[in-house]
């Protein structure tokens, strides 16, 4: 899963550029030779011949990292043989030569098959391919990671997909201390994993609604942050890929990831083609898992009938608290944030007015639900947090070779000090 050639340079460059400041301070001397050992770095990194790569990928992600809690994120997978679209949270600094620690979501081959991996501390995986119901492809779906002291779960729509308790979630835990942080990215396989891309298909693409982090404490899980993409460039507190995608058949491409309408775009293009100036299809449910909200102006639940401003949660999680009641009551529609199951949003009948029903469409996840207004939820700018120091990403080029003439020895000696950034 790493471009381990390209991590390795990267890492002696940064390697060497650290040691170029100290040298600085020390004697001219000293700092002549770190610059000589730069330069020989960077020739072999970036003059060594290497295959061009014609197709353009895209990846997204979170800055800063989390520990327990629930992550979420509303997606439309990317169809297509040969086209790996995913969700999945990564420890920074994982490597292969270390220690890795990953949840993935990763939709695989043209029938748009799920594969959920966790990998735990010493780079074990352990991955469990599964078909769902429902094409994941072509709607939108609430894809939920839950990990907590006792567990690690998947869930789609509200509904567990696995569990993993005991060992693997010690082993996983105990490497995670600093936290992981939430990717999001669209590339293309080969016959080992994914399929085999025929490019006459592209272009393809993944979306995302919305993404939401809920921390975890004494049991319960409280809403923290969540971002809805309303803007029309990378919000605060992310950032987009720019090296070579794993298996190194195409390059992550900023230009890639756009936003429009609320939501984030992630394409697979061809070298020359990127960038997406359409309209991205809408969410048909919608709305989220934030917080909770009552049922209607006058109480009745009849009213608006939503059973909560946010908490339909599309067929996801929506407020999995109190059923409205209607009448006189001001009728809850899920009194618990975000919660892990579908929000009812109200669904007995109302107990106040003559024709109050206390939201019957409020199910939390039919189309009629709108979740409220604005169907956002948490946190009024959705961004939350704040932005996290860099994840060191943005230094990758991709694809350059490290098994070039001279410096070799140098490099790798260098290189071996650090391991730090990203899937690739």
């Amino acid at each position: 899963m790493y471009d381990k050639a390209q991590f390795l340079l990267d890492r002696s460059v940064d390697s060497v550029s650290s040691d170029a400041k100290r040298a600085s301070k020390r004697s001219p001397r000293a700092l002549a030779m770190v610059t000589c050992l730069t330069s020989a770095v960077l020739a072999g990194g970036f003059l060594a011949p290497r295959a061009a790569l014609a197709i353009q990928s895209a990846e997204l992600y979170r800055m800063d990292s989390a520990f327990y809690g629930r992550y979420e994120a509303r997606i439309r997978y990317a169809p297509g043989e040969g086209v790996v679209s995913s969700f999945f949270l990564w420890k920074e600094g994982s490597s292969s030569t270390t220690s890795w620690n990953e949840l993935d979501y990763e939709k695989i081959n043209a029938n748009c098959r799920l594969q959920t991996n966790i990998w735990t501390a010493k780079g074990t995986q352990n991955a469990v391919t599964s078909m769902p119901a429902f094409d994941i492809c072509a709607d939108y779906h609430t894809y939920t990671f839950e990990w907590t002291p006792d567990y690690i779960s998947w869930a789609i729509d509200g509904t567990q997909l696995r569990k993993v308790t005991g060992a693997n979630v010690t082993e996983y835990t105990q490497n995670a201390s600093a936290g992981m942080a939430i990717h999001f990215n669209i590339w293309n396989g080969d016959s080992s994993f994914g399929g085999t891309l025929n490019a006459a298909t592209l272009p393809v693409r993944q979306f995302i609604n919305w993404v939401q982090y809920s921390s975890y404490a004494n049991g319960a899980f409280q809403v923290k942050w969540r971002e809805d993409f309303n803007g029309t460039s990378v919000p605060d507190g992310w950032g987009v890929g720019d090296w070579v995608s794993p298996l190194k058949h195409s390059t992550h491409n900023p230009f890639n990831v756009t936003f429009a309408n609320g939501i984030a775009v992630l394409s697979l293009t061809a070298d020359g083609a990127t960038g997406f100036t359409g309209t991205p299809p809408a969410d048909s449910a919608g709305g989220t898992g934030g917080a909770p909200g009552t049922g209607g102006a006058s109480g009745t639940g009849g009213a608006s009938g939503t059973g909560g401003s946010v908490s339909t949660g599309g067929a996801g999680p929506g407020g999995a608290g109190h059923v409205g009641t209607g009448g006189a009551a001001s009728g809850t529609g899920g009194s618990a944030a975000g919660g892990s199951g579908p929000g009812t949003g109200g669904a007995s009948q109302g107990t106040g007015g003559t024709t109050a029903s206390g939201g019957i469409s409020g199910t939390g996840g039919v189309a009629s639900d709108t979740g409220g207004a604005t169907g956002t939820g948490g946190a009024a700018s959705g961004t939350g947090g704040t932005a996290g120091s860099s994840s060191g990403c943005d230094c990758r080029t991709g694809g350059q070779d490290l098994s070039t003439g001279g410096f070799f020895v140098a490099a790798m000696l260098m290189a071996a000090r650090a391991f730090r950034r990203r899937r690739a």
